[in-house]
C-alpha cells in the first residue's frame, strides 16, 4: 500500500509543468568615447606622439618601493574601462644595452604564451621618423592582449603594454580590447623622437 502511495505521487508531482525559458546571452552596454586624440609632448620624455583625450597621463613615482629607473615611466589610463597601456623607456646604454632590452620585450611578450592561444609578432618600420620596433597581438586568455616596444636602436627604446583591470572573459572584452588597441596603434603611427 505504502508502495502505490509512493508510486502514485511521483506520477502526479512528475506532470507538473516547468516553466523555466533560458535567458539569452547578454553583454554590458558599453558607451564609447568620441575618438579625439592630443599630443604628448612632457619635458621628461623623449618623444611625442598622439594620444586619446578619454584617457588620463599617471607618472610611475614607484616601482617595487623604490622610485622608477627612468622619470619617464608613465601609463594612459582608461577611467571608463579601468584599463591602463604601460609606458616604461630606456636610454640605451645606460640601464642596458639594446640587445638586453630587445630580448626583454620579446621574453616579457612571451611569458604570456602560458595562457595564450597564439601570439602573433609583427614588425614595425618607420624608417622616416627612425622608429623601429616590434608589436605583439596576444589572443586568447593572457593578461595583456597587445604589447609593443619602439626604438631608433642606438639612443631611445620605449615599451608599452595593454592590461586591463578585470577578471572578465576576453570575450567579453574584445570590443574594448579592439579600442585600446587602435590606441596603441596610434601612439606607435604617431610616435617621433625629440632631437
Amino acid at each position: 500500500m505504502l508502495g502505490l502511495l509512493c508510486g502514485m505521487l511521483l506520477i502526479f508531482s512528475g506532470c507538473q509543468e516547468v516553466s523555466y525559458t533560458p535567458k539569452p546571452r547578454a553583454y554590458p552596454k558599453i558607451e564609447y568615447p568620441e575618438r579625439t586624440y592630443q599630443a604628448f609632448d612632457q619635458d621628461y620624455c623623449s618623444f611625442t606622439f598622439q594620444y586619446p583625450s578619454y584617457t588620463k597621463i599617471q607618472r610611475d613615482s614607484l616601482f617595487f618601493n623604490e622610485s622608477p629607473l627612468h622619470p619617464c615611466w608613465f601609463d594612459l589610463y582608461y577611467p571608463a574601462f579601468d584599463s591602463r597601456i604601460y609606458f616604461t623607456y630606456y636610454s640605451i646604454g645606460q640601464e642596458k644595452s639594446f640587445e638586453e632590452l630587445k630580448s626583454d620585450a620579446f621574453e616579457l611578450a612571451d611569458w604570456h604564451n602560458k595562457k595564450a592561444n597564439y601570439i602573433d609578432e609583427f614588425l614595425i618600420e618607420r624608417p622616416e621618423q627612425n622608429v623601429h620596433g616590434f608589436a605583439f597581438n596576444i589572443d586568447g586568455p593572457a593578461a595583456s592582449p597587445f604589447q609593443f616596444y619602439l626604438t631608433d636602436s642606438t639612443e631611445h627604446f620605449l615599451r608599452g603594454s595593454v592590461y586591463f583591470n578585470t577578471k572578465t572573459q576576453t570575450d567579453s572584452l574584445a570590443p574594448l580590447i579592439e579600442l585600446v588597441k587602435e590606441d596603441a596603434l596610434k601612439v606607435i603611427e604617431t610616435l617621433e623622437w625629440k632631437k
